[in-house]
């Protein structure tokens, strides 16, 4: 399905989440009192020396007092050298220039079929040696700049510069959400907007979410309640670096540079020579002829079985690392992807449920009853909105039955992970709420009250001209959402922002918006596809981005970055991104006018977000999914989603050391709401990677502290590297290979995404 419904705390330099234009997120996920990378941090306390604090001030006060919680005290360190510089001139520039080049590769590689990103982990790695170089190299001498004096070296690369860095080039990690409805107004609906627009639609839907989130920040930055739990790993990940490594064998970065250029070399093969090693499917090869066999093995157009990958980014590129991904995670994944894939799409597919043998098995295109192309573009008036005359002539559209399996199991996913959290985590969230409106501060806010505090009317600035600009995208650019929709969105937003906060900052459980939004503007204006995408990016990613904020502020803090330096972070890195988006994307509309109908550049996530706004814009839900609607079946999702929860949570509490405590519901159906556009044939590729880190850790732990966490971001990055170079050299060169290697994945099927 198209809209994720169940992400993990999308830290903006920890590839993913975003809440972004990845329909993805990375699934990464929730419950982290079940997470073993979680617990893997309490046995390293020991070993992690406090190197972010090596000119410690009130260092005997502080050991009598730390974090009441423990997975806190064995991460961060309750010390602070508050003459250490951060927001410095190395910073600026490395910042800037870095923001620029990582949202320009992962916008161009973003419209790829098998799209390819650079992640933050990459760039929390990859900057490390980019200052230890300019430490060394820049001259030890102090500036003019108007009446301030600018040190160009001030000292050792630092853990506080560091971490600013990561936090401002990491919003370019992933693609501003609103370039889609940029995209699909080019490319599938005829309408190009000014790129001014384009820019200010996407610039006011990211940075509303920060005056939202300073709303909140005494609610869910600073008690100590509020844990972040993602951001534990990120700490432990900046402190390794910082400090002296002592272990014999392979440094870090060492191993980091060894596997990243063995990466790139390799990646040339799936990359350019051999793409049939990126989508290997057994059945097609064995049975060209076969339709049946076709659809079984396909690795992007069926079922995906007996399908494997020798390409890491065709794994990534649909899922999250699962390097990244705590093993009990992948397990629900894997086992929600053969329930739905292989139990009840076949069910369906070949039991003829909605007529589904007229359609393809796999995609997100839509039909005609007759099978044909639903042809919305000529169901639609001047303004884009619905022509009814035409539409009574059509009739409603259909879908694949996996795709439309996919809206259910959406459905379920959101209902579910509400369950799911009141079960396992309603009582905690409760008591933590209590705990940060009247516990007394704990020693990183003690500390952190050194620091000069955001004003509020920074927040508010920001929340006010996003607003107003936004409204002035939406009237003067034909998005057809007049300026109370606007205002309905960010209310929206900022409705639910507190709540959504306190389940994060406790569980790491992120429940979207996406389809509640989609489902009030459906309502209130149908027939509206652009404005139902402009209405659902700006409630959802409002949200989104405050989310993202407020775990970057908590990351600031259990760092002891000064809250002005990280706010200014990542305004910086997102307004920068942004821009860079959106100048690229007009770009490539010039460079390639075929884009998005290319096997190689399909834009397969742009298609799927097209065909939902047709599904909840220009049909709506109630014609879709209402009493009258031809899939209201799928409503009674939301209800299974609801009860599914409930006998897991009373077998483990019956069962406490047994199996079933892993067992978590809305992982295992959030995992295939998203397929399409995620390739079935990923997934068990997926597992068996993950099911190998798993067998690591639990026999070569030693390795997978010291290694696991690098290797996931050296793979990416000699990927990403090799990707740049091949589209530069070849593809933007009009160089392309032709024969058997080249054939897209089981051609008697048709690309149907």
């Amino acid at each position: 399905m198209p809209d994720a419904e169940y992400t993990v705390i999308p830290n903006t330099f920890a590839s993913e989440t975003r809440p972004s234009n990845d329909d993805t997120p990375a699934l990464e996920k929730a419950s982290s009192s079940d997470n073993e990378n979680t617990r893997v941090l309490e046995g390293r306390s020991s070993s992690i020396s406090s190197a972010c604090s090596s000119h410690d001030v009130d260092k005997d006060s502080a050991q009598e007092e730390d974090s009441p919680y423990e997975s806190v005290r064995a991460a961060v360190a309750n010390t602070d050298d508050p003459t250490m510089p951060s927001l410095t001139f190395r910073f600026w520039i490395l910042a800037v220039p870095l923001t620029i080049a990582v949202s320009l590769f992962n916008q161009i590689f973003w419209f790829r079929t098998l799209s390819v990103g650079i992640g933050g982990m990459i760039m929390q790695l990859g900057v490390f040696p980019l200052g230890k170089l300019l430490e060394h190299t820049l001259p030890k001498r102090t500036i003019r700049l108007g009446p301030l004096r600018v040190p160009l070296n001030p000292g050792p690369f630092n853990i506080k510069e560091h971490t600013l860095l990561s936090v401002c080039t990491g919003a370019a990690t992933y693609v501003a959400y609103a370039v889609d409805i940029v995209v699909i107004k080019h490319v599938f609906y005829g309408r190009a907007t000014p790129i001014i627009g384009s820019i200010l639609l996407v610039l006011t839907t990211q940075c509303i979410g920060y005056g939202l989130a300073g709303l909140c920040y005494r609610h869910l930055v600073r008690p100590a309640a509020m844990i972040w739990p993602f951001n534990l790993m990120c700490v432990v990940m900046f402190r390794a670096l910082h400090e002296r490594e002592t272990t014999g064998g392979l440094t870090r970065i060492r191993f980091f540079l060894l596997v990243a250029g063995i990466s790139g070399a390799y990646y040339f093969l799936p990359g350019f020579l051999a793409p049939f090693l990126s989508t290997i499917s057994v059945l097609c090869l064995a049975m060209p002829h076969s339709l049946v066999a076709n659809q079984i093995g396909s690795f992007t157009k069926g079922m995906g079985v007996l399908s494997f990958t020798l390409d890491w980014n065709a794994i990534t590129s649909s899922l999250t690392s699962p390097l990244m991904t705590p093993f009990w995670a992948i397990a629900n994944t894997f086992v929600g992807f053969v329930i739905v894939a292989w139990i009840l799409a076949p069910i369906g597919y070949w039991g003829n449920v909605w007529e589904a043998r007229t359609y393809a098995l796999f995609g997100s295109s839509l039909y005609t009853a007759r099978g044909d192309a639903y042809p919305v573009l000529d169901m639609l008036n001047a303004d884009l909105s619905l022509n009814e005359e035409k539409y009574a002539q059509v009739g409603p559209p259909r879908m694949t039955f996996m795709f439309a399996i996919a809206y259910g199991v959406g459905f379920a996913a959101l209902s579910a992970l509400l369950v799911h959290v009141g079960l396992h985590h309603g009582r905690e969230i409760v008591g933590r709420l209590r705990e940060s409106l009247t516990a007394a501060d704990d020693i990183h806010a003690k500390l952190m009250d050194r620091y000069p505090a955001v004003p509020h009317w920074w927040y508010l600035s920001v929340l006010a001209i996003s607003s107003a600009l936004g409204i002035f995208a939406c009237e003067y650019y034909e998005t057809e959402l007049p300026w109370w929709g606007v205002l309905f969105a960010v209310a929206t937003a900022a409705f639910f922002l507190l709540p959504i906060g306190i389940i994060a900052a406790v569980s790491n459980a992120v429940p979207s918006l996406e389809i509640i939004t989609e489902l009030i503007i459906g309502f209130i204006l149908p027939g509206k596809p652009i404005a139902n995408v402009t209405f659902k990016t700006y409630g959802y990613i409002g949200m989104g981005q405050a989310i993202v904020f407020l775990g970057d502020l908590k990351l600031g803090h259990y760092l002891k970055v000064p809250p002005r330096h990280m706010f200014i972070a990542q305004l910086t890195g997102s307004l920068i991104a942004g821009t860079t988006n959106v100048l690229v994307a007009y770009m490539m509309f010039s460079i390639m006018p075929d884009i998005c109908r290319t096997d190689a550049w399909y834009c397969r996530r742009a298609h799927v977000f097209f065909n939902t706004s047709v599904v909840w814009g220009v049909i709506g839900p109630r014609r879709m999914f209402g009493a009258e609607g031809y899939y209201s079946a799928l409503m009674w999702w939301f209800l299974l989603g609801l009860l599914l929860p409930v006998p897991f949570w009373m077998l483990a509490r019956r069962y406490p050391g047994s199996w079933l405590r892993h067992v978590n519901i809305p992982v295992l159906l959030a995992s295939t709401a998203h397929m399409p556009p995620n390739y079935p044939g990923a997934y068990p590729a997926w597992f068996f990677v993950g099911f190998a880190s798993w067998l690591t850790l639990r026999y070569r732990r030693d390795w997978w502290e010291r290694y696991n966490y690098i290797l996931s971001a050296a793979l990416d990055t000699g990927v990403a590297f090799a990707s740049l170079i091949i589209f530069f050299a070849f593809t933007n060169n009009g160089i392309t290979l032709d024969y058997w290697g080249t054939q897209p994945d089981c051609p008697l099927l048709k690309n149907t995404l």
